[in-house]
Parts: C-alpha cells; sequence; structure tokens
C-alpha cells in the first residue's frame, strides 16, 4: 500500500536480527496450558468474608507448587541473575529479573521483589505488621534499579497483582512506559497506595472488597457462582 507518505511493506530481517526468545515449562501441567489458552473472563467483587468462607479454603486445598520460588530464596536456582538482595529473615527480599525481560533492553525492563518471610500469601495477608518490608521492598527496590541500570524510580511501576499467579509474596517493578501483562486496574495496585492504606487502617486489606478477573475454566470462579457470588 502506498498513498502519499505513508506506505506498507513486508519485512524479513536476516538470522541475526530475527531472534525468538521463548521460555519452556516441561513437564506443564493442565493450570499450565490452561493459563494461555484464550478464554472468557469475569470480574468477582470479593468481600473480606468472601476471602475468608470461599477464597481461601479453595486456596489451601489446592496443590499449588512454589518449590521454584523457594529455590530462588535458598540460592539453589538462579543465583547469578540476583540483582539485589536484603537477607533480613522478616524483612528482607530478593531482587531478580523476571522471565519475560531479556535484559537486552530497558523498555520493558521487568524485574520481581520476593520476600524471604514464608506464609504471606497474598495481599489479603497484609497488615501494619508488615510496613518495614513493604518499606524495604519499596525503597531499596528502586535504589537497587537505578544503581543497576539507572533507571529512575519515577520511571518504574511498583505493584502487586490481586490475584497473584502463585501465592508467595511478591512486588513486580517494570518500566512505567511498558504496558506489562498484569497492570490493569483490576489486577495491579500500587505498593505505595499498598503502603498509605495500611497506615491508614492496619485491617484494610482484611476489609476491603477486591474486585479481581477469573478466567471461564477457573475452579475458583465455580465457587463463586455455587455462593450465588458471580
Amino acid at each position: 500500500m502506498s498513498n502519499d507518505i505513508y506506505s506498507t511493506y513486508h519485512l524479513y530481517p536476516p538470522p541475526q536480527l530475527s531472534e525468538i526468545k521463548t521460555t519452556v515449562v516441561y513437564p506443564a501441567t493442565e493450570k499450565h496450558l490452561q493459563k494461555y489458552l484464550r478464554q472468557e473472563v469475569y470480574l468477582i467483587r470479593e468481600t473480606g468474608e468472601d476471602y475468608k468462607n470461599i477464597t481461601l479454603p479453595f486456596i489451601q486445598s489446592q496443590s499449588f507448587s512454589i518449590q521454584w520460588v523457594y529455590n530462588i530464596l535458598e540460592k539453589t536456582a538462579e543465583a547469578d541473575r540476583i540483582i539485589h538482595e536484603n537477607p533480613d529473615s522478616s524483612n528482607g527480599f530478593i531482587l531478580i529479573p523476571d522471565f519475560k525481560w531479556n535484559q537486552k533492553q530497558l523498555d520493558d525492563l521487568y524485574l520481581i521483589a520476593i520476600c524471604h518471610r514464608r506464609g504471606i500469601k497474598s495481599l489479603r495477608d497484609l497488615t501494619a505488621e508488615h510496613l518495614p518490608l513493604l518499606r524495604n521492598i519499596l525503597q531499596e527496590g528502586k535504589e537497587a534499579i537505578l544503581k543497576r541500570f539507572g533507571v529512575a524510580g519515577s520511571q518504574l511501576r511498583i505493584y502487586l497483582h490481586y490475584q497473584p499467579s502463585y501465592f508467595h509474596l511478591h512486588v513486580h517493578f517494570t518500566a512505567l512506559s511498558y504496558d506489562a501483562p498484569g497492570c490493569s486496574v483490576e489486577r495491579a495496585h500500587l505498593l505505595s497506595d499498598v503502603i498509605d492504606n495500611l497506615e491508614l487502617d492496619p485491617q484494610y486489606y482484611q476489609k476491603r472488597t477486591l474486585t479481581f478477573a477469573l478466567r471461564a475454566d477457573e475452579a475458583l470462579l465455580k465457587k463463586f457462582q455455587e455462593a450465588g457470588k458471580a
């Protein structure tokens, strides 16, 4: 197509410019397969009581393996990829590049801060007790990224997912200009806002109604439907 100063072409880059980054999951479980299939999505409004009566029992009944998280924390895997660590067992964390980022450019910068402390499943578990941990992640994470990659804190989107893809507390650091998967309003909660909310009310996330999306095939959606909540 050609129209005035605009035209379109089919371009075939040489092999050295046509690299495709791939992530392999092997052996993949049915949950992995379903994650990447296109399906209808539904919004859920989960009250604090819904979490206690529906979501938490469901999480506890599932066998979600997070051994790979423990491997990172124990440095039996990916130790060479660690960007920063605060080793404190209660308020420390490890900062590591996400698999989605190949570290070759900063446009899609993506790192994950994984807390050392076990037993904090998600946003719902957070109280004022966890403020030192959250402040450490926010401040030290920004400082480490500035020092290593030269990206200022004002150019980062720092947030938690609810619901998370795995139930061990972690925080996402992405380039602000990058439209990262899961940064939409129904899933992402800015870490600075989380800290402010807990300073206002230590039990904020035990009380608040949280909105999140569930795919049509997810068993948790069926639990909410059975309870007349979806």
